[in-house]
């Protein structure tokens, strides 16, 4: 089980409290953990990755263990303390002005 957390704004828009739990078949790939997310909240579709190309929107950033995955490809595997659940892989909002 993978634990994500969603920015405040796209929690309010998929009407969850908290971190999600989603179970990602086959590995746990950047590109998998966001299909999983996707399939089980279709309203993030399009909000987190463009539609047709799949890219990540310009003001998200995907972190992992401390680690910026954000220009990663899609196919990276996430490290082993994310797919247990250990630890939560975040998407977070990009600030602008420091």
């Amino acid at each position: 089980m993978i634990r994500v957390v969603l920015p405040a704004h796209l929690r309010t828009l998929a009407h969850v409290d908290g971190e999600v739990k989603l179970d990602v078949e086959g590995p746990a790939t950047l590109a998998s953990v966001l299909d999983a997310l996707e399939a089980r909240y279709p309203m993030l579709r399009g909000t987190i990755r463009d539609h047709v190309t799949r890219q990540r929107r310009a003001f998200l950033r995907f972190f992992a263990c401390e680690q910026d995955l954000s220009h990663e490809p899609p196919d990276t595997p996430l490290p082993d303390p994310i797919v247990s659940g250990a630890e939560p892989f975040l998407i977070v909002g990009a600030m602008a002005g420091g």
